[in-house]
């Protein structure tokens, strides 16, 4: 695994990049984007169950922390905002896209 901060328009985005266990950075992977439920963090069930889990699977998994949520930025904390929401989604597939051994899938 490995920790990144992805930047966002207004503050940054933490996230985790869980990786298969047989990888390769000279290789290609298809990828999925895990978020964590409302009052939640990537730290529980987004990125230690599932992408952990995933990543076995043999995906590579960002699982981020929402706008205003766990160590992301934003004020005020714990904020559920359904439209920032989509915008994260939309910087972490930015972010995604960036990545050399992501297969565009």
């Amino acid at each position: 695994m490995k920790t990144v901060s992805i930047k966002h328009t207004y503050w940054d985005i933490a996230a985790d990049i869980y990786f298969p266990d047989d990888f390769n950075s000279e290789k290609k992977y298809p990828a999925i984007i895990s978020a964590h439920p409302i009052g939640s963090c990537k730290e529980q069930t987004s990125g230690s169950v599932y992408g952990a889990a995933l990543a076995k699977a043999g995906f590579i998994v960002i699982a981020f922390n929402a706008s205003f949520q766990g160590s992301s930025g934003g004020e005020p904390r714990y904020l559920e905002d359904p439209t920032m929401r989509v915008k994260d989604f939309s910087i972490v597939v930015d972010y995604l896209t960036t990545l050399p051994y992501h297969t565009g899938s």
